[in-house]
């Protein structure tokens, strides 16, 4: 019995291959940043320190902010906002059909496979590059920034749509049909009622971040701060470019305080 006892106090023994292949996958890691060292000017870190002069030169404009323009600073951090809502919703919009489409539980093979390798070459596409090309199409502006946006984020959320759809219980699905309801009927009343809490909090996440997404675009003349702060930057009015982006990290934090309410809500 005592034998007994101390053999089940035994921590489980992984087999060979599986820590073989685990060694391979990490060893595999580890050569790959020894490789990378190099490419990506590793060895160069050291001047964070030796350039330490010029960091507190910088650093001196950026301690004394200048909010001397902050009505023109609130309403672009405000547009700022209003182009991630607007692309975060239309991305939404186009992500639920998409997810559907994409989950192996609902749409046959050889439809989900298409529209999956779609959604992977449309979400490989740099935000920056959608909004080069959304502005030659319609001009500078907010529309752009909110289109690449919606373009961007929809094939990110359809590809977390769809495993969410994915991992749902079949059984309320199976009820559902067993009434003889339709297909559409099966998504609404099976499907949807599982995901949506989870769908939700993912788009919630992704306004989050489409927030700091719309500042980025505003470089490329898509609306929203981003292109006062690229002006203050190529001035060289740190005091300003100090001023902004405390603006836009004030923003992003109240984004990030409502955003969190309501997915404790959700909860």
């Amino acid at each position: 019995m005592a034998s007994e006892s101390a053999d089940a106090l035994k921590p489980p023994v992984r087999p060979l291959t599986e820590r073989g292949l685990d060694l391979l996958v990490w060893g595999g890691i580890a050569l790959l940043l020894i490789l990378s060292f190099h490419p990506v000017e590793m060895d160069k870190f050291g001047r964070l320190l030796t350039n330490s002069a010029n960091l507190r030169e910088f650093g001196k404009d950026l301690v004394r902010p200048d909010f001397s323009r902050w009505p023109l600073f609130v309403a672009q951090v405000w547009l700022t906002v209003q182009i991630a809502l607007w692309g975060t919703t239309l991305a939404v919009i186009l992500a639920i059909p998409l997810g559907l489409l994409c989950a192996r539980n609902i749409t046959p093979v050889w439809i989900q496979q298409p529209v999956r390798r779609i959604n992977d070459l449309i979400r490989s596409i740099p935000d920056l590059v959608l909004g080069i090309l959304f502005i030659t199409a319609v001009g500078l502006g907010p529309l752009p920034g909110v289109l690449a946006i919606a373009v961007n984020t929809g094939s990110v959320l359809a590809k977390l749509f769809s495993e969410a759809v994915e991992s749902i219980d079949p059984r309320p699905v199976e009820g559902v049909r067993a009434t003889g309801a339709r297909r559409l009927q099966e998504i609404g009343w099976g499907v949807i009622p599982q995901v949506g809490p989870l769908w939700t909090s993912y788009a919630l996440y992704r306004f989050e971040s489409n927030a700091r997404s719309a500042t980025i675009l505003g470089y490329i003349g898509a609306g929203g701060i981003g292109q006062t702060l690229f002006d203050s930057i190529n001035a060289f009015n740190y005091r300003e470019t100090s001023a902004i982006v405390i603006v836009i990290v004030v923003a992003v934090t109240l984004i990030d305080l409502l955003s969190q309410a309501m997915r404790t809500r959700l909860s």
